[in-house]
């Protein structure tokens, strides 16, 4: 059997989504292949790099420019032997080429990940609400990715947009029980709205949202992100 790649994960955009990606790539790892003891699962190496700069700030505000740090951080995987990485932040997305520039080893990109998944559903969804930073509703990540699938994407109104942001900002702080309540809150008026699935598009977003806090299925982007550095390791 061919040895498996090293899954890089740039993280640190934050620390426990970091945590909760590398989680998720150990819990999905025994769909894929037989895990039987330690030495059966996937090398794993993680730059948790908190330096980066704001990825929404840079984008909307003027903040400092993220891309030589996400870059260098993206380098130090790859002399450590990564042969892909992961970068568990949907905003550094919008950097993703930059990122990708800076190394010869594939960099895994979460939107048209997540948009490969739901356009392989059947039935498949017609439009989908969107949870996720003001930084990457306003680049139109996701709506890219999704509309050239014929997928319309759903955003919540700026006041409800300014509650997903102050709930992020509570995940990062530490405050999880507090963002629940909020999100859920925006989750619902996505559904009554007439989403058909919502995408947590966030990686702080799943550590506090659950199936049972809205009524249509859930889109974990980071399960999603885990699932393919998965399969791409495993298809060295």
């Amino acid at each position: 059997m061919p040895v498996a790649k090293i899954i890089g994960i740039l993280g640190g955009m934050g620390p426990e989504a970091t945590c909760d990606l590398f989680h998720k790539i150990i819990r999905v790892t025994p769909r894929f292949k037989p895990v039987r003891r330690d030495q059966d699962h996937l090398r794993v190496i993680v730059d948790s790099n908190p330096l980066i700069p704001d990825r929404t700030a840079a984008i909307l505000a003027d903040g400092e420019d993220p891309v030589p740090a996400l870059q260098e951080t993206a380098r130090n995987l790859e002399r450590a032997g990564a042969g892909l990485i992961a970068m568990p932040c949907n905003t550094a997305h919008y950097f993703w080429g930059e990122v990708q520039a800076a190394v010869s080893i594939p960099v895994l990109h979460m939107m048209e990940e997540v948009a490969r998944e739901l356009a392989g559903t059947r039935p498949g969804p017609a439009q989908v609400g969107l949870l996720a930073t003001t930084g990457t509703v306003k680049t139109g990540l996701y709506h890219r990715a999704l509309e050239a699938r014929g997928i319309r994407v759903l955003v919540p109104g700026p006041a409800d947009q300014d509650v997903v942001m102050e709930a992020i900002s509570r995940i990062k702080r530490g405050d999880l029980q507090g963002a629940r309540a909020p999100l859920q809150a925006v989750g619902r008026w996505l559904q009554e709205a007439g989403a058909e699935a919502i995408i947590e598009g966030c990686t702080e977003i799943p550590l506090v949202l659950r199936d049972e806090d809205v009524d249509v299925p859930l889109v974990d982007a980071t399960r999603v992100l885990a699932e393919t550095a998965v399969r791409a390791a495993l298809s060295a």
